[in-house]
């Protein structure tokens, strides 16, 4: 019995930075009652646009419409979280995304569907977010210190899962019974906690080595990454997976389409993902234990990929959602080790910039995809798009694996050694 104690103990998620460190505990509740609003209206708009054009291309529309900001604010916006205070960049971004909110909440408030005003909402959102993302990892490594990297990124991905299992049932629920206003006015209460955790942080000044933002600022950034290939399979292995296999903008065609289903319907299906990945953050302590990460992301990237090929051989609903569950599982795992490896490898002031270049991926990644699936269901229909989709990323991994053996092999405890050997005191 002590033994089986011993093991569900190794295998709990390591809370310690909650424990230890007051602002990250705080940033930590702000988000996760954010992130509960966030994918509100992430689901409510899709929704929104499939009830108006009953078109899968006009869903995947939404992803090109962000794609232009993602990139240009990415980039740039990482760099600018290199050269300000990273406390006060991440005040003005949550205004701007809040002001967004506040307009979806008019729209709908008003009636009727307006797809160009929608579609100027998440360009303006996307922009936003991508300024802000990168911010915020940024502050990540500055409120725990890189040795508790790997903890606090479960950490973050639990509290983001739990926000994508609740936001997308809410979602569902509220849209069903109220309509699109109440859900997007829910977002935008939950800007209060936004605020809230971000102004009870302290001054979060760049580290060493950032420099004022311009192009320069973020061509050092991108010449930093392209010259390292392990940092640089993190960003090309999630493109993989995210631009043939992302599954998204083809939910609401499931939920009516497929599954003859409702709102609800899509609400599960959103949701499905997150509880999978929330699922493996509960077992977060066995996943930050393990050195070989690089090998890590390349089982879990298999496994999602085989996963999304899998939703769309079936049209039975509890298959479907039971593979989105194995896809959400193992992109988390995926993510807790490409974030790690990214913040264990970049020095602080660079942070801004490699995380701004990070979110462009993760984030302009399934946009892409969108678009893929979204013209590849119109031509072939969705069950075909899904499942071409995840066969062609499981063979991407094998090819970059194969191409990058480095990557593979990559042992977490190397940059640790390597920075203990940094910040120890001279003799």
């Amino acid at each position: 019995m002590n033994r089986v104690w011993r093991a569900v103990r190794a295998a709990a998620p390591d809370v310690s930075p909650l424990r230890d460190s007051v602002p990250y505990r705080r940033l930590f509740g702000g988000q996760v009652v954010s992130l509960i609003g966030a994918q509100i209206t992430q689901v409510a708009v899709p929704l929104q646009v499939w009830e108006a054009t009953h078109s899968a291309l006009a869903v995947s529309l939404l992803g090109v419409a962000g794609l232009a900001p993602l990139i240009v604010f990415g980039l740039y916006g990482g760099a600018i979280a290199d050269a300000v205070d990273r406390r006060k960049l991440a005040l003005v971004t949550g205004a701007v995304m809040l002001l967004v909110s506040v307009v979806l909440l008019v729209q709908a408030a008003a009636g009727g569907t307006r797809l160009w005003l929608l579609l100027v909402c998440v360009a303006v959102q996307a922009g936003a977010a991508a300024v802000d993302s990168p911010t915020r990892s940024a502050i990540l490594p500055q409120l725990v210190g890189k040795g508790k990297l790997a903890a606090a990124n479960n950490l973050r991905q639990a509290g983001f899962q739990f926000g994508v299992i609740v936001g997308p049932l809410v979602a569902g629920v509220v849209v069903g019974a109220g309509g699109y206003a109440w859900a997007y006015a829910l977002d935008v209460v939950s800007f209060a906690a936004v605020f809230y955790s971000v102004l009870r942080l302290p001054s979060l000044p760049p580290g060493d080595g950032g420099r004022r933002a311009g192009l320069a600022s973020v061509l050092e950034g991108l010449r930093f990454l392209a010259g390292n290939k392990t940092l640089l399979m993190t960003f090309l292995v999630d493109i993989n997976a995210m631009v043939f296999a992302a599954p998204r903008a083809l939910f609401p065609a499931l939920a009516y389409g497929v599954y003859h289903g409702d709102a609800t319907t899509a609400g599960l299906l959103y949701a499905a993902p997150a509880v999978g990945a929330f699922a493996v953050t509960l077992v977060g302590g066995a996943v930050a234990r393990v050195n070989r990460q690089g090998l890590g992301v390349i089982v879990s990237i298999g496994v999602w990929g085989a996963a999304i090929a899998l939703l769309g051989v079936s049209d039975v609903l509890w298959i479907g959602l039971g593979a989105l569950f194995v896809a959400g599982a193992a992109d988390t795992v995926s993510a807790i080790y490409r974030s790690t490896m990214l913040q264990a490898g970049t020095p602080s002031g660079m942070q801004g910039r490699l995380q701004g270049a990070h979110i462009v991926v993760v984030t302009g990644g399934p946009r892409l995809g969108d678009v893929r699936t979204g013209v590849t269901a119109g031509v072939w229909g969705a069950g075909a798009s899904l499942i071409s989709g995840g066969l062609v990323c499981v063979a991407g991994i094998i090819a970059l694996a194969l191409a990058v053996p480095s990557f593979v092999r990559y042992d977490a405890r190397a940059p640790l050694r390597e920075h203990a050997r940094e910040r120890a005191p001279r003799q």
